[in-house]
């Protein structure tokens, strides 16, 4: 990504600040900071109340979201003070997702949940909910922090660019040549991430080359076909191929391993572990990062019942999450789970 570093633009990244981690080392627990979320107006007195919350993710019907739905049906079942629907729409599309937060703060609920799929366009919406006393955490992908009061963060930016490239520096070398295949290039976490491992790239292995980054809007047929189109357009040169989202990550290897590259161009990214057994047990994958999802949307809705207890606010340094146990708060409004790598000696013990 030294190279992309020349450039005079770059697709895929967010163009914010980035602050990689060192090469040699993980990032120490820092003090989060000044609390820099939203607070709702004039929110009635919930503690120990039923709620209702309303689940809005990118989209409905992918895998990666019907687990982060399970687990916030988990969370509910576990608190029975909470009724959690999860509804959104059928396409990564800002404005429907706007219009499904919209109607569900007329029809009226307590909490809202969301993965954002533009920070900047879904922030005045999340606000109104606000000015109407509704509780707002985001999971997956956050939205701009006045518009929100708790982000659930799978993992810190530069922890998962770190963990991608060095992965990937193992595969191809440190000279190897990549290409990326992201949702959209306003996916406000995919943008966070790919910023980061430009710098880390840069900073930790600055021989090693960005090809592309290409959108395939997480949908599975179209990862599998830019995924194809990469290997076509670079031959040879293509060495290594990131998947950014649960989708793209097996749709990229399925393209690989029908072209017969499998040990020739290595895939590596983001994904459940379900779809990359077949990868990573028949030995075309060697690995692959994940997070729960199913704990993601534990931690979200579990987070809204204790905002309407009042036993998460603003100062806190942890997050005591049923039973996920305490959650570090990192950058002053996060929420941070853990992340952990899918290998062929234990991806047989994750069943989603």
């Amino acid at each position: 990504m030294a190279a992309h570093a020349q450039q005079a633009t770059w697709t895929g990244g967010d163009g914010q600040p980035t602050s990689p981690l060192a090469c040699d080392a993980s990032a120490a627990a820092a003090d989060p900071g000044q609390y820099n979320g939203a607070s709702p107006t004039g929110a009635p007195d919930r503690k120990g109340k039923p709620i209702k919350v309303v689940d809005v993710p990118k989209l409905v019907g992918i895998g990666y979201f019907m687990s982060s739905a399970a687990g916030a049906q988990q969370a509910a079942k576990e608190i029975g003070s909470l009724t959690v629907t999860t509804d959104g729409p059928t396409k990564a599309n800002i404005d429907e997702q706007i219009t499904f937060i919209d109607n569900y703060i007329t029809s009226g609920v307590d909490g809202i949940m969301l993965s954002a799929n533009d920070p900047v366009a879904v922030a005045p919406v999340l606000k109104k909910a606000l000015e109407g006393g509704i509780n707002v955490v985001t999971y997956d992908a956050d939205a701009e922090p006045d518009a929100r009061q708790w982000f659930v963060n799978p993992a810190t930016a530069n922890g998962v660019a770190k963990t991608l490239i060095d992965q990937l520096a193992q595969q191809i070398g440190q000279d190897g040549h990549f290409a990326i295949v992201t949702s959209t290039f306003t996916t406000p976490n995919q943008a966070r991430w790919i910023s980061e491992m430009a710098a880390y790239s840069a900073k930790c292995y600055p021989k090693m080359k960005f090809l592309e980054t290409v959108e395939a809007q997480e949908d599975n047929i179209l990862s599998f076909n830019q995924a194809q189109t990469l290997i076509n357009k670079y031959g040879d040169e293509l060495k290594g191929i990131v998947g950014m989202t649960s989708v793209a990550t097996p749709a990229a290897s399925e393209a690989v391993q029908q072209n017969k590259l499998c040990g020739k161009v290595a895939v590596i990214g983001l994904a459940l572990p379900n779809a990359m057994k077949p990868y990573i047990n028949g030995g075309c994958v060697k690995s692959a990062v994940l997070w729960s999802t199913e704990d993601m949307g534990y931690a979200a809705a579990t987070a809204l019942r204790a905002l309407a207890d009042g036993t998460l606010k603003p100062g806190d340094k942890t997050f005591k999450a049923g039973r996920l146990g305490d959650l570090q708060i990192v950058n002053k409004s996060e929420i941070l789970l853990a992340r952990q790598g899918l290998t062929k000696e234990n991806i047989a013990s994750f069943n989603f």
